[in-house]
């Protein structure tokens, strides 16, 4: 058996939530190691969040300029742009790269050591680490399990050939001419409705009767509107069952069809990554298919910590962020514990939409009275200059002492909204603080300020 390297505190994972948790470690003083097999940043700096939102923001470039080809109301006429989606593949992964180096050089300025390899459990206090050079056992007194998640595979439709997933579809070098998107959550909606800006011809299959389930209805309705107009197909209450030949076999009713379609995109969720580490040597409680946690994230065995998308929904890097940087500081010893009202939930779909702490429908499943407020983009000065004005900003209130109990919003770059949403939910604020808060003009952002205005009875613009 290798000699053990020891250490205070080992990451396992070098995600949003690892990586996070082993800067602040290292900022802390702890004598910190971080493992992972694969490159830093994890699923969402490699092949999640950020290049999604780079090809999100391509395919909107590319599909604004080219409806200008006969003119636009602004008064703008191009000629026909072409796509070299190789080249937009290459952009989008440099920024991946710097990225990627940053991350490795705030580590070694934390004074982290990292280690790229395999990691597997023999006990609650030792992994042992599969490297290119072979195995080393490490020992720690606290172990942060950062593992993360993974995509979702069917098992008649396995990844592969022209069968993507969420993470081969950003690296498609041709726009398919036609593409199924199997799943109405919002990773299919997000890259669906970039690859119909792209050119392709899209087609969205979903089990249920609705897509991003996690959403308030009233927020997915312009994202409906839009996808019409992008000409985007939606079979809803729809069965996919296989795929052959160019076709995608789906069932309705119990009546067997197809939908033609040179790609097949599968997103019918993510799952927790607890396979391959050992978890069978560890004595953990589960919750469903994710490791138990309490409020401090603390698993049922002393000393191994978990954070992310392994511990349960909702599963958002800044989730995992937030957990890594407060279990640091529980070691270290802070008195820290998890509160998780103020997350924001992002989908970045045409338009956007955003929501955080709870909306007027659950609020009343839970028998709280209610002022809401409601203002529409439409009245904004800013968003109409910005040929944006689809959507509006929702306040939601207890009727009793006004303290906001959430934000909804749906529209143009709404979200960039999030972080006042959830400050002000984290802080306690009122309508009134809100509502009394000068907001620059002209902005986007004098809806929040109007929305509480409208809760309390005398909005100003509508």
């Amino acid at each position: 058996m290798p000699n053990p390297i020891t250490t205070n505190v080992l990451v396992i994972g070098g995600g949003p939530g690892g990586y996070v948790a082993g800067i602040r470690a290292g900022q802390l003083g702890l004598d910190t190691m971080l493992v992972d097999d694969g490159p830093l940043g994890g699923c969402c700096l490699n092949v999640g969040c950020i290049p999604s939102k780079a090809m999100i923001h391509a395919a909107e470039e590319f599909h604004k300029i080219s409806h200008m080809q006969e003119g636009s109301q602004i008064g703008i006429t191009t000629v026909a742009p072409a796509l070299d989606l190789a080249q937009t593949v290459k952009w989008k992964d440099g920024i991946v790269g710097r990225l990627n180096k940053g991350v490795a050089g705030l580590l070694k300025k934390a004074g982290v050591e990292t280690m790229r390899g395999w990691a597997t459990f023999i006990d609650g206090k030792t992994v042992r680490v599969k490297t290119e050079d072979g195995h080393q056992d490490i020992r720690a007194k606290n172990i942060i399990i950062a593992t993360g998640s993974s995509s979702v595979e069917l098992p008649f439709m396995p990844f592969g050939g022209d069968i993507l997933s969420s993470t081969t579809a950003l690296d498609l070098q041709a726009v398919p001419e036609t593409l199924a998107v199997v799943g109405g959550g919002y990773i299919g909606m997000e890259l669906g409705m970039a690859m119909a800006k792209l050119g392709a011809k899209v087609t969205v299959v979903e089990a249920t009767d609705g897509i991003m389930p996690s959403y308030d209805r009233d927020l997915v309705k312009p994202v409906l509107g839009r996808m019409k107009e992008l000409g985007i197909e939606l079979h809803l209450g729809t069965l996919a069952k296989g795929y052959e030949n160019g076709r995608l076999a789906v069932e309705v009713d119990g009546k067997a069809s197809h939908i033609e379609a040179a790609k097949v995109l599968v997103t019918v969720g993510r799952r927790p990554r607890t396979d391959g580490w050992g978890l069978e040597e560890l004595d953990l409680a589960m919750d469903g298919p994710f490791l138990k946690i309490d409020e401090r994230c603390r698993t049922s065995m002393t000393g191994v910590w978990a954070i992310g998308d392994v511990t349960g929904n909702p599963m958002l890097a800044h989730r995992a962020m937030a957990q890594g940087e407060m279990v640091a500081e529980i070691i270290s010893g802070e008195n820290r514990a998890w509160d998780k009202r103020a997350i924001p939930e992002i989908c970045f779909t045409d338009p956007e939409v955003v929501q955080v702490g709870i909306g007027e429908a659950r609020a009343k499943e839970l028998g709280i009275d209610v002022r809401v407020g409601v203002f529409p983009f439409l009245a904004n000065g800013r968003a109409m200059t910005m040929e944006n004005e689809t959507g509006f900003v929702k306040a939601t209130a207890r009727a009793d002492n006004h303290v906001i109990l959430g934000f909804q919003a749906v529209g143009a770059d709404v979200s960039e909204l999030s972080a006042q949403f959830s400050t002000a939910i984290e802080m306690g604020a009122r309508l009134e603080d809100v509502a009394g808060t000068i907001h620059a003009h002209p902005t986007k952002s004098e809806g929040v300020q109007e929305a509480a205005l409208k809760a309390l009875g005398h909005a100003l613009h509508i």
